[in-house]
């Protein structure tokens, strides 16, 4: 598997730099971090993921902290170093202390393992559950 190079804002293209600005202004940051530059390569993909990423992540009825910690916690849970690090630091910033991460680690390694034994047993979903 061959490492693509980033696309860094003054070689982007004019369609690629409207993103990086939007990303930019959005998040109050002087560069783009890496995920950004790599999706670069594919401008539709960038900006359909930025798209994405911005709906979905604005203020609504899940606060700041919370949407990062459960993106964090379903990123340990696809084992993807890169998304931990960068939705880490991002909880971490909106107020994540250390017993949270604690306690979301917790609760990220129960769910993984009791998942694991209902899917193993094949567990039937009580009637009480259901809508």
């Amino acid at each position: 598997m061959s490492v693509r190079s980033v696309v860094e804002y003054d070689d982007a293209s004019a369609a690629v730099r409207a993103v990086f600005d939007d990303i930019k202004r959005t998040r109050q940051v002087a560069d783009v971090n890496n995920f950004w530059k790599y999706l670069a390569r594919d401008p539709a993909t960038l900006k359909r993921t930025w798209q994405s990423v911005k709906e979905i992540m604005a203020p609504g009825a899940l606060d700041a902290l919370t949407k990062e910690m459960l993106y964090l916690a379903v990123s340990v849970s696809n084992g993807c170093a890169y998304c931990i690090a960068s939705h880490g630091a991002a909880a971490r910033k909106a107020g994540m202390t250390d017993e949270m991460l604690g306690e979301l680690m917790a609760v990220v390694g129960m769910a993984n393992e009791t998942n694991r034994l209902a899917n193993g047993y094949r567990v039937p979903i009580d009637p009480a559950f259901e809508e």
